[in-house]
């Protein structure tokens, strides 16, 4: 446990939102258990669509302000992630196969459409198979509920029921935020036919009281129909449905995106019109594509799990979702070089903080306060340019370059540094290879390269370090009358490396060998 006056004065926001759920249970000082003997934190998911990057970062973000209560009071933690798969389908998304076969469900629960990639009982399983899939492959500690199964095998009945009895005063809360056409329809309740078997947004006729029961219209027989609002018979609005999960389940805390603030807002009215406690809230900003518009699971806009996992680690992408959630992030393929390097460059420094400053390093929350020794001198940037200069898709010949810099690294005694140079290759051949263009050494840059090489030759050794190459580089960019010294190094970067940016070049030269760059050189210089 950490000690309660420095848990007071931790800074990063998952210790921040850990002191607010702290705080609401009386505090560090007078902690009280709940009364279902642990804190509850709840992610949700709508299986409208595949999962996506979004759905990953609420659980990763969420885990890691368990992992903070965890450390600062002394009571069981409870993750759920809850996935909404008895709602209706709205339209088909653009990213699945057989969508005319769907738009014949339309309407329905998710768990009661066929799957359109034929493997599992429903469009609901298969999204849900997927979204456990990804999470278990993260080995998140979480327990997975379907709305459908606890709506069916009567869990959310005492609380539906209860709802039911005071819908007067959760209308109150709802229908001033409703249009004038939506409010002479909408009921809390949304039946489930048993004609036509849609999730139904009809007007509701008659509450019955005494008999727990509804009365609405069918649009498939134009028949009223009376039906009970337990035992899935009935499925609640959204808003009504989350709030009714809070209550039902006694959740502690559960973040979510900008566009369901208001959703936020009614929830914890209509808790508190209860009498239930609200969770602890954080609203984060929304993920966005490189065009700036929103991630959308139906549209499939934005980058995969799947697609970051082939060009980084796992941890890289946790330290992505741990970076600034209440700022709007562009989420597309060029950040995730930057963001493997910040990764690495806060491991290399975790070892050397005071104890007290690790708690609040994103390694610390990365790894559930427990990170393995780790540092490499060579970032992701670095092993991208040394594919291309290497010109090999062989590992090993990348582990070669790489053990003339540090014969003591290995695949083995590093596994995660064997993982990076998997992730350079595939960044490098499926990004960087077909964007090359490089420039050609010719009459009116041909003096600097020799004289890149004579430097190279004559007063640099196997000795020299990073720096000192770096500082000699310089030295021939004055020499040659460069304005600005990034022109210099542009240029180096477009005729060895074919881009206009690169690594530092002292550290890569060092890296990949003198002699290996003076024969690079010669042979550009002989093209």
């Amino acid at each position: 446990m950490i000690d309660k006056q420095l848990s007071q004065n931790l800074k990063t926001w998952p210790f921040k939102e850990a002191l607010q759920i702290a705080n609401k249970n009386g505090g560090l000082n007078k902690f009280k258990i709940p009364s279902k003997g642990y804190l509850l934190l709840q992610t949700g998911y709508g299986p409208s669509g595949l999962p996506h990057i979004g759905t990953f970062g609420e659980v990763v973000r969420t885990s890691m302000v368990k992992n903070a209560i965890s450390s600062i009071v002394d009571c069981p933690t409870k993750l759920i992630t809850f996935s909404d798969d008895m709602d209706g389908l709205r339209k088909v998304p653009e990213n699945v196969p057989n969508k005319e076969m769907l738009k014949k469900y339309i309407g329905k629960p998710l768990t009661s459409i066929p799957d359109p990639f034929e493997k599992f009982e429903s469009f609901g399983h298969h999204n849900n198979a997927k979204l456990r899939s990804f999470l278990d492959e993260f080995n998140f500690e979480y327990e997975f509920v379907s709305s459908t199964e606890k709506y069916q095998n009567g869990d959310f009945n005492e609380t539906i029921l209860n709802i039911f009895d005071n819908y007067n005063k959760i209308l109150d809360i709802i229908l001033p935020t409703l249009r004038t056409e939506r409010k002479e329809t909408y009921s809390p309740f949304l039946p489930i036919s048993e004609i036509s078997g849609e999730v139904l947004q009809v007007k509701i006729e008659d509450y019955k009281m005494d008999s727990k029961t509804i009365v609405y219209r069918d649009p498939s027989s134009n028949k009223l129909v009376e039906s009970e609002v337990i035992n899935g018979r009935c499925k609640l609005q959204w808003k009504v449905d989350w709030a009714m999960r809070w209550m039902s389940f006694d959740v502690d805390y559960e973040m979510c995106g900008k566009d369901l603030t208001e959703s936020v807002e009614l929830g914890s009215k209509i808790c508190r019109a209860l009498n239930k406690k609200p969770p602890t809230n954080l609203i984060y900003e929304m993920f966005l594509d490189e065009k700036g518009e929103k991630i959308s699971k139906s549209v499939g806009n934005g980058i995969s799990v799947d697609e970051w996992l082939r060009y980084a680690s796992p941890e890289s992408l946790a330290l992505y979702m741990f970076q600034k959630p209440k700022s709007a992030k562009k989420l597309h393929f060029d950040v995730i070089p930057k963001t493997v390097d910040d990764y690495i460059s806060h491991y290399n420094a975790y070892s050397n903080l005071d104890d007290e400053k690790k708690y609040d390093s994103p390694i610390w929350h990365i790894h559930s306060g427990k990170p393995k020794p780790f540092k490499t001198e060579i970032n992701f940037n670095t092993l991208t340019n040394l594919v291309s200069i290497s010109n090999s898709n062989d590992k090993n010949v990348i582990w070669s370059f790489i053990n003339k810099y540090d014969e003591q690294i290995n695949s083995d005694n590093n596994p995660e540094f064997d993982r990076l140079i998997d992730f350079a290759l595939n960044y490098y051949h499926d990004f960087i290879l077909p964007k090359k263009q490089y420039v050609k050494i010719d009459k009116s840059n041909k003096e600097i390269f020799f004289d890149i090489i004579k430097v190279l030759e004559k007063d640099i050794n196997l000795n020299s370090s990073a720096e000192e190459i770096q500082t000699l580089l310089y030295e021939v960019g004055k020499k040659h009358n460069f304005d600005n010294l990034k022109d210099f190094f542009q240029l180096v970067y477009q005729v060895m490396l074919g881009q206009n940016q690169g690594p530092r070049l002292g550290s890569f030269i060092k890296l990949f060998g003198i002699r290996e760059t003076i024969d690079y050189l010669k042979k550009l210089i002989d093209k």
